[in-house]
């Protein structure tokens, strides 16, 4: 399965810290999915270069409709973390074309690597 991971990134503040923060525990999510042998997908990671090739002024313009796009390609979707609407919206977009929602890890089936 493709398993898109959904937490906050600028959820509980815009500074780097946060980001930075938010964003390893979404990479740490990835890895342990991909051990149980899926294709972790993360929208902050495809949407960050493009925003920085476009400048921070485009973040709102890229951010959430490029990780609702991958979204849509998803088959399931792990939420983890605190409070975010971003995040929220990508389990939506995942439930409503009806993807699975893991809210832990270990939910997830295992899978032998292809």
């Amino acid at each position: 399965m493709w398993i898109m991971i959904a937490g906050p990134y600028t959820s509980g503040g815009g500074d780097a810290k946060v980001r930075a923060g938010n964003l390893a525990a979404m990479n740490r999510a990835a890895l342990a999915v991909w051990k149980r042998g899926h294709v972790p997908v993360i929208g902050v990671n495809m949407a960050l270069p493009v925003i920085q090739a476009a400048g921070e002024a485009e973040f709102e313009a890229i951010m959430m409709p490029l990780s609702l796009a991958l979204a849509a390609r998803c088959d399931a979707v792990l939420r983890i973390g605190g409070p975010s609407r971003g995040a929220d919206r990508e389990v939506e977009a995942i439930r409503k074309k009806g993807g699975r929602v893991f809210r832990d890890v270990a939910e997830i089936p295992e899978q032998a690597p292809s």
